[in-house]
């Protein structure tokens, strides 16, 4: 049984295939396996879609990023026209509580994106946070902006 989030539901086209639940990805023109973390990801970017009108052709899933030597993951990235991006979104699993780990690993992949909105979302609590590059300061927001075109 997949788990209620505290995000608005939404019709996913779910197969189950032998006890194994996959969904379409919209984004990702696929079929997928619904792990937790994933039922998560796809909650928010439709969350952002929907009800925040961000573009679904300026959001990217899974984007590949180089921190150091090492090869990470983002989940989900969205973009302006310009092609620069505008949020920055970590999805955990529901299971996982967010906590000072979670905003560190956001923090280093910021390091290379240098992206001004983040958002932290384990599908039950959601954090947003804005970002000053130029003064190196940070603010808690209480809900994700909606999408604005430039």
């Amino acid at each position: 049984m997949l788990q209620p989030l505290n995000l608005p539901p939404y019709p996913f086209k779910i197969s189950d295939d032998n006890g194994i639940l996959t969904l379409f990805d919209e984004i990702r023109k696929k079929t997928i396996i619904i792990t937790p973390e994933e039922w998560v990801r796809q909650h928010f970017v439709q969350y952002l879609i929907k009800q925040k009108n961000y573009p679904r052709s300026l959001i990217k899933l899974e984007g590949g990023l180089k921190l150091n030597t090492l090869q990470k993951r983002t989940d989900i990235v969205v973009f302006n026209p310009s092609g620069q991006r505008i949020l920055m979104v970590e999805c955990k699993a529901p299971s996982v509580t967010i906590d000072q780990k979670t905003f560190d690993q956001i923090a280093r992949y910021n390091m290379v994106h240098k992206v001004s909105l983040l958002a932290v979302s384990n599908g039950l609590q959601h954090y947003y946070c804005t970002i000053d590059h130029e003064k190196c300061t940070y603010r808690f927001i209480e809900e994700l902006p909606g999408y604005v075109k430039d």
